[in-house]
């Protein structure tokens, strides 16, 4: 049941941003539909990801197209007038460095002072492929330039764009050559995806089409300007609203997940922050201008199940979301009739 906050003002403006925002968020999908077969609620996480402002964490053995979707994502977007790029990949190995990632000085002997070269986190998407399969002290690495979009290297801070984004790929835990990402890490990501088997049909296809996706030809659909992708988070931000109730909502949650007892350390302050303009990217995606519990519902497990520490024992956080869930859903919609 869709919840409305009479004591907050509605939605401002003609409606007109909105309607711009859902056509921007359109056309992403469009071209991420283009690249990626049987993967339409995979891809509509990636585009709310992106409105929202928000890290990817995409998870699954090799092969299923992870790498091909964060590629598609940042070929989406074309700013000639900007000096990043609009795409960067980082290739997570056991012998990359820190500065492979984030930059570094190098000394100019023309000049006689140190020049900074920006490593490829300075663009407006990064591809950072196979994430576990390098060390956690490079792994750190991302922890400023996700949490602060910015980079500091030599006591030197250098701002990152604000549509800095980064789309992560790991394969799971247990195969060879992995390390677990750290809690601090895995709270930076706005989703945490798995990329499940594709239906039957969408993997005939596939295999039908394989040399075609083998080299590609140029995409015919349009690309998105950076302007207009950040217009569309801010159309979201300002016109689709979000009930106290659902505020109360996020907060018991998450004090439901740190008092369960399969869980060692429940959801940060952090991801009821990040799960705001997630819930209204998705409320916008559905033709609404107001969030609803069924947001809460949709996007609960990706949003919170990958920031909560188990107990010792206890393997899947999925049911530990689901539990936390139910009592502040039921209390959002009786507060809803209530105020009704």
């Amino acid at each position: 049941m869709p919840l409305e906050d009479e004591r907050e003002p509605p939605a401002g403006g003609n409606g007109a941003a909105l309607v711009e925002a859902a056509a921007v968020a359109r056309r992403v999908a469009e071209r991420l539909g283009e690249a990626i077969v049987g993967r339409d609620d995979v891809i509509d996480l990636v585009v709310i990801a992106w409105l929202a402002g928000g890290h990817v964490l995409l998870e699954d053995f090799p092969g299923s197209g992870k790498t091909m979707l964060a590629r598609a994502l940042g070929e989406s977007l074309d700013d000639g007038a900007s000096p990043l790029s609009a795409f960067r990949r980082i290739q997570f190995t056991p012998d990359l460095l820190p500065s492979d990632i984030t930059g570094v000085s190098v000394f100019d002997p023309e000049h006689g002072r140190f020049e900074f070269v920006p490593g490829p986190v300075f663009a407006h998407v990064v591809l950072a492929d196979e994430i576990n399969r390098t060390s956690p002290k490079v792994q750190s690495a991302l922890l400023e330039a996700m949490a602060e979009r910015q980079v500091t290297v030599d006591n030197v801070t250098y701002p990152l764009d604000p549509l800095f984004l980064v789309v992560a790929t790991q394969n799971p835990l247990g195969l060879a050559g992995t390390f677990p990402l750290p809690a601090p890490q895995l709270d930076r990501f706005l989703f945490k995806i798995r990329m499940e088997p594709i239906a039957r049909d969408a993997e005939l296809e596939v295999v039908a089409t394989y040399r075609q996706r083998l080299h590609p030809s140029p995409s015919t659909l349009p690309t998105i300007k950076r302007d207009e992708l950040l217009a569309a988070r801010d159309a979201i931000e300002r016109e689709v609203r979000f009930a106290a109730e659902l505020r109360v909502c996020l907060v018991d949650i998450a004090r439901a997940t740190r008092a369960d007892l399969r869980v060692a350390q429940g959801l940060s302050t952090r991801a009821l922050v990040q799960a705001v303009p997630a819930l209204q990217a998705r409320a916008m995606r559905r033709g609404r201008t107001y969030v609803s519990t069924d947001d809460v519902a949709a996007l609960a497990v990706p949003l919170f199940a990958h920031r909560i520490v188990l107990a010792p024992g206890v393997a899947d956080p999925v049911p530990i979301v689901n539990d936390a869930l139910a009592g502040p859903l039921e209390a959002a919609t009786r507060a809803t009739l209530h105020n009704r």
